[in-house]
């Protein structure tokens, strides 16, 4: 799509930069403008990709947009196709005259690329001249959003393509206060929360995908029980569900308050924890007598279960560095394969009493 500046047409202005091995999302446009609005398909999409279905597939063509009706004075600001990223940020930019320049990610929403490299110096110099960005702009400033720092050298961008780099706030809700104060962010601005709310609405993304694994266990242990009938496989199931629970949206929740630093111990503790709770209900109000053995080999069972869960859960907080997810990953997961050979053991011993 040519450039509705240089080329005087009424089209969004996208750069030829694009992967087109992609299939990118479609992008309302008004007068060759992207819309500020969100359709029904974008919160049906937000929704979708928050219960993780097609989540690696939810991008949008990188290039150079209009938002509003922008000149050569409007400012330029730059985030990555994935389309959520993409989508509040515009929502955001109601009423704002401006250029949108949207990195080839693949995908990724710009704190998970920055460290991943896809958000980068060479990515944002390669978009610059792929939309020939200063034919469109006088200005020589582009503002990127600060969680999209780690993988961009200003003085590189500046060396390559003769823009300066400007970092605008954390949130997308703050760009226009941003704007209007001449580009200067506050103290507010530039701190990193992670609320409880902003934990629980990423845990989904783990949820999701470990309840589908969970419901063919299920299916698996239904069918079972009913060629061979016992309360025990119910009793096992119902603590697998208790795990995937503790691993994702209890750990999420409880994050900043239990103990240890490391996700999956945390995850891990509160899997334990809660596991033997239930089960020590189970025996004490004779729903079913579970004998110590089986308690303790279900308790590490579900706790490892739970560790585990809570490990993935580490590359979706701003708790953690890339370095830090390897670190935990290599370290926690022997312990978690440990676990799971002295519940097996405990259970051997526990049929042979």
């Amino acid at each position: 799509m040519e450039c509705a500046e240089t080329k005087n047409t009424d089209k969004a202005c996208c750069g030829p930069a694009a992967n087109e091995n992609i299939k990118y999302k479609p992008i309302a446009l008004i007068g060759g403008r992207i819309t500020t609005d969100w359709r029904l398909s974008d919160y049906i999409g937000a929704i979708a990709v928050r219960l993780n279905i097609n989540r690696m597939d939810y991008a949008v063509k990188p290039g150079l947009y209009r938002v509003g009706n922008p000149g050569k004075n409007s400012p330029v600001l730059v985030s990555a196709n994935y389309k959520l990223s993409f989508d509040v940020l515009r929502r955001e930019l109601a009423g704002v005259d401006a250029w949108l320049l949207v990195l080839d990610t693949k995908g990724v929403n710009v704190w998970c690329a920055a460290g991943k490299g896809t958000f980068g110096t060479a990515e944002l110099v390669k978009q610059i001249a792929g939309t020939k960005l200063a034919e469109v702009v006088t200005s020589r400033t582009v503002i990127l959003p600060q969680l999209g720092a780690p993988g961009v050298s200003a003085q590189m961008v500046s060396a390559f393509s003769g823009f300066s780099v400007k970092y605008g706030p954390v949130r997308a809700s703050d760009i226009k206060k941003y704007l209007s104060a001449g580009m200067k962010a506050d103290a507010a601005m530039r701190r990193v929360t992670f609320g409880a709310w902003d934990r629980v609405a990423v845990s989904w993304t783990e949820l999701v995908p470990a309840a589908w694994k969970g419901l063919i266990i299920t299916i698996g242990l239904i069918i079972i029980n009913i060629f061979f009938p016992s309360r025990i496989l119910l009793i096992i199931l119902a603590t697998f569900w208790v795990a995937i629970l503790s691993g994702t949206l209890f750990t999420a929740l409880l994050l900043p308050y239990l103990p240890f630093k490391a996700f999956s111990a945390k995850g891990g503790i509160l899997g334990g924890i809660v596991t033997a709770g239930f089960l020590t209900a189970c025996n004490r109000y004779s729903l079913l007598y579970i004998p110590p053995v089986s308690v303790a080999a279900l308790t590490i069972l579900m706790t490892a279960v739970s560790a585990f869960l809570a490990l993935n859960y580490t590359g979706c907080s701003t708790y953690t560095s890339p370095s830090g997810v390897k670190k935990e990953i290599r370290l926690a997961m022997p312990v978690i394969i440990s676990l799971v050979v002295i519940a097996g053991v405990l259970t051997y011993i526990g049929r042979m009493i």
